[in-house]
């Protein structure tokens, strides 16, 4: 194998180029060893911003997470601000434990200052949401959190944020896309900062933040009678453990355990494999912390917080993990429930989810004629819906599969803090009726039917990796399949051309979203499968969703069975 030509130049380029003697040695020791395929990972093309902004695996190369491209990242997002915007720009900037956070946060306030930028840098590592939060209260144009969110130790990433509090979208994310390619070279990034532009923030912010977060709680009083509840809790390491646990005691929660050996700050994570609370094995410290503890609710949140893990007691007295779509629904029927016992539930009033999320809870909506809107995958796309309603219609609860929630309006991004303490309120709320969560999700299975979901990928990495998964993306498209876990395909839903097909009637319609790589496929029983390539890992993701009516609770374990074989024989399907 040889370096192509163009990847051939981009690593001369970095070797005479104005880069650390340390990378250049790195880049210089690679080509030496003839490590091509390494070298041209590195190098065979620029980080674009996906569903989660600028990610990728820390190291030298024009591929890679480093210094440089994250000030390529923040020169060109400087550029499109000052472009945007007269008068004073501000922007406001966080980051995790992962490691190089120091660097970086340093390198984004350095290059945002030295263009005339005022930034407000948060003291030590946040939460995502508190960064979002922190956008909208001080009025900021912009925003950055330097994070990898769930991805494993290796990564590191770049969240830009617009003035509402959410994650770019286009046409802005296209705008500050451009404006980064523009960016020729590292010589046209202003690296040396302005420090007078500088301005430190954090307790005064993180008591403003917990007390808005307060005041969404809708129970007090179920809190109140339980304020003795069993919490444990997992950081994992990441920035959870500065807001999860004052959050938690704010609402009133007297008894949150944590799990000292997490609740180090550190980028290495050096508990887990992946520090992702969506895996059974970055939860299996808080489970046996929850067995010793005889807990009532099991929670944790991933490096950045955004995302939140929670687990509880089954019907047969064991502990298990509810997975993302289980809580997501749990938490809208909860939050949906409690606002219509109150008298707060109206028609001014909605909630979002996302295309790849359980549509169990566009039923638990419709029972509560609250609209629910759909949006692509990537919590930015709800963020952006929620700010093109302000004004119009009061955002309620939404979320997504992925683990992702938000209760209330003050943040534009999935909030594991103000989640966490969302998810023990509902807990509280159902002891006082003598229901685990268990039973409460066995409740609402039996009301709207029980619906299960599976998550499968397939991992393909690199250059070549890429071109798989974008044949395997032709060939669902091109021949899709006709049935799927034993029933026939009704439906199929394109949204990369906008529109959807019922195929017995050949009838077509519109889907009135914006253009994305996802298939979705419909059975007769109303089993749906999407398709999509990640947009932030190399993976193309296969989102399962089967359900059958539940009679009662003692049918529970049969129809789960049931259901599991009906997942198995559509992932056969699938690989066929």
């Amino acid at each position: 194998m040889q370096l192509e030509l163009a990847v051939k130049e981009r690593v001369d380029n970095w070797l005479n180029g104005a880069y650390d003697q340390e990378s250049k040695n790195l880049v210089q020791n690679m080509l030496d060893n003839k490590e091509y395929e390494a070298l041209t990972d590195a190098f065979y093309k620029d980080l674009e911003f996906g569903t989660g902004g600028l990610r990728g695996v820390m190291g030298p190369g024009t591929n890679r997470v480093n210094k440089y491209t994250i000030g390529i990242a923040t020169q060109g997002f400087s550029n499109y601000l000052r472009k945007k915007y007269s008068g004073e720009i501000s922007v406001c900037i966080a980051h995790d434990s992962r490691n190089n956070h120091k660097l970086f946060a340093e390198t984004c306030a350095n290059v945002f200052s030295a263009n005339g930028i005022k930034v407000y840098f948060f003291e030590g590592l946040r939460p995502t949401p508190e960064l979002s939060y922190a956008v909208r209260k001080l009025k900021c144009q912009g925003g950055v959190v330097l994070t990898a969110s769930h991805n494993p130790r290796e990564y590191n990433g770049y969240k830009a944020y617009g003035s509402d509090g959410g994650q770019l979208v286009s046409p802005d994310d296209k705008a500050v896309l451009s404006e980064v390619r523009a960016v020729q070279s590292i010589d046209e990034v202003k690296f040396s900062g302005d420090s007078s532009l500088i301005h430190m923030i954090g307790e005064e912010m993180d008591e403003m933040y917990l007390n808005d977060l307060k005041e969404l709680s809708i129970n007090p009083d179920a809190i109140r009678a339980q304020k003795d509840l069993k919490i444990v809790f997992s950081a994992i390491h990441g920035s959870g453990g500065v807001s999860v646990p004052p959050v938690l005691k704010k609402f009133g929660f007297e008894n949150v355990i944590e799990v000292k050996e997490q609740t180090t700050y550190d980028g290495n994570f050096p508990t887990v494999v992946y520090p992702n609370p969506e895996e059974e094995e970055a939860m299996s410290m808080a489970l046996a912390k929850a067995k010793e503890e005889d807990a009532d609710l099991i929670v944790a949140t991933d490096p950045d917080a955004d995302r939140v893990g929670i687990g509880a007691k089954n019907h047969h007295g064991d502990f298990v993990l509810i997975n993302g779509n289980q809580t997501g629904s749990l938490l809208m029927y909860y939050v949906l429930t409690a606002l219509d016992e109150q008298g707060q539930l109206d028609d001014s009033k909605y909630v979002v989810k996302t295309i790849v999320t359980s549509y169990l809870l566009d039923k638990i909506a419709k029972s509560k004629n609250v609209i629910c809107y759909n949006t692509l995958t990537g919590f930015k796309h709800i963020g952006a819906l929620m700010t093109k309603l302000d004004g119009q219609k009061k955002f309620v609860v939404g979320g997504e599969e992925s683990y992702g929630y938000l209760v209330g309006d003050l943040v534009r991004d999935k909030d594991a803090v103000v989640s966490a303490a969302m998810i023990a309120e509902m807990t509280a709320y159902y002891k006082n009726k003598g229901w685990s969560m268990f039973d409460a999700l066995m409740e609402m299975y039996l009301e709207f039917g029980f619906y299960k979901e599976k998550l499968v990928y397939i991992v393909k990495k690199g250059q070549k990796g890429a071109q798989e998964i974008a044949d395997m993306m032709h060939r669902f498209r091109n021949n899709p399949p006709t049935s799927l876990g034993g029933q026939k395909v009704v439906e199929i839903r394109d949204y990369l051309e906008s529109k959807g097909t019922r195929i017995e009637s050949g009838e077509e319609y519109s889907i009135d979203l914006p253009k994305s790589n996802v298939l979705q496929f419909v059975t007769a029983d109303d089993s749906i499968v999407s398709v999509r390539p990640s947009g932030t890992e190399p993976k193309i993701k296969f989102y399962c969703s089967v359900n059958e009516p539940l009679e009662s609770k003692s049918d529970f374990d049969r129809i789960d069975e049931k259901l599991d074989q009906k997942l198995a024989v559509m992932i056969d399907d699938l690989k066929k």
